[in-house]
C-alpha cells in the first residue's frame, strides 16, 4: 500500500469527491481523518473505511472557524505525532454574473473557496516542517484554468486558489513539503447544482456534459480520487506547484 503509516487530514469529506478521497487514502493504508461540516456524514465514511479494514476517525468541522481548523489539525498531530497528507477540499459554488452576484456572494465564495484553505494549509504547514515532509493537496477546480460564462464568484476564487497554491508550493519547496491543486471537471454530485441552474435544468446540464466535453461524458469520483492519492503518494514525489486537471477535455 503506497500510504502505509501516513496520517491524513481531509476537509469536506462526507460526501462526494471527498468522500471518494478519504476511501481511497484508507484503501492505500493512510489513518484518515475525515471532517465535514455534517459530522454525521464523516462518521459515516470513517465507518466505511473502518469496515474495510483500514483506519479512520471523524469529526465536525466548519472551515470558516480559523481556530477549529487550526484545533483540529493541532489535536490530529497531537494524537497520531505526525501529519502527512492535508487534502483541504471544502468549498462552494455560487452562480451568477457580475450583475447578479452581490458582495456579499463574492465574500462568501472567497472565505470559502481561498481563506480557508489559506488557514487549513497554515495550520498544517508547522508539523509538516518539522519532519520535513508533507503534501497538501487543495481543491480548485477546472474553472481555475478557464472562464465560465455567467460564474464570476466561482471562477475568480477558483483561479486564486491555484495561484496561491502554486505560491506557497514556492515558499516551502526548500522544506521538502509539496503543494498542488486538484481541478475536477464535471462529476455528478450534488455540488452541480448552480451550474445545473444557470443552463436551465438537468436536461441542459446533461446535454452539455455529451456535448461540450470531449470524451462525452461524466467523470466518476473514484477517477479523481485516484488523482488524490496520487498527489498524496511518493508517485508524484517531483511534482510541486502542479494544477491537476481531470476534466475529459473540458478546459481544452
Amino acid at each position: 500500500m503506497m500510504l502505509e503509516g501516513r496520517i491524513a487530514f481531509l476537509t469536506g469529506a462526507g460526501s462526494g469527491i471527498g468522500r471518494a478521497g478519504a476511501l481511497a487514502l484508507g484503501r492505500e493504508g493512510a489513518l484518515v481523518v475525515v471532517t465535514d461540516l455534517d459530522g454525521e456524514a464523516a462518521a459515516r465514511v470513517a465507518a466505511e473505511i473502518r469496515a474495510a479494514g483500514g483506519r479512520a476517525e471523524a469529526s465536525a468541522l466548519d472551515v470558516l472557524s480559523d481556530s477549529g481548523v487550526t484545533s483540529a489539525i493541532d489535536h490530529c498531530v497531537e494524537r497520531h505525532g505526525r501529519l502527512d497528507i492535508l487534502h483541504s477540499h471544502a468549498g462552494i459554488q455560487i452562480p451568477g454574473s457580475l450583475e447578479e452576484v452581490d458582495a456579499a456572494d463574492m465574500d462568501a465564495s472567497w472565505a470559502l473557496n481561498v481563506r480557508s484553505h489559506f488557514v487549513a494549509a497554515r495550520a498544517a504547514v508547522p508539523h509538516m516542517r518539522l519532519k520535513a515532509s508533507g503534501s497538501i493537496i487543495i481543491t480548485s477546480s477546472n474553472s481555475g484554468v478557464q472562464y465560465d460564462r455567467g460564474m464570476i464568484a466561482y471562477a475568480t476564487t477558483k483561479h486564486a486558489v491555484i495561484a496561491m497554491t502554486r505560491q506557497m508550493a514556492a515558499d516551502h519547496a526548500r522544506f521538502n513539503i509539496r503543494f498542488n491543486a486538484l481541478c475536477p471537471g464535471f462529476v455528478d454530485t450534488r455540488f452541480n447544482a448552480g451550474f445545473e441552474a444557470q443552463m436551465g435544468g438537468r436536461t441542459g446540464l446533461e446535454s452539455y456534459v455529451r456535448d461540450g466535453i470531449p470524451l462525452g461524458r461524466w467523470g466518476s469520483v473514484e477517477e479523481i480520487a485516484d488523482g488524490i492519492v496520487y498527489l498524496a503518494s511518493d508517485r508524484s514525489s517531483f511534482m510541486t506547484g502542479h494544477a491537476l486537471v481531470i476534466d475529459g477535455g473540458e478546459c481544452l
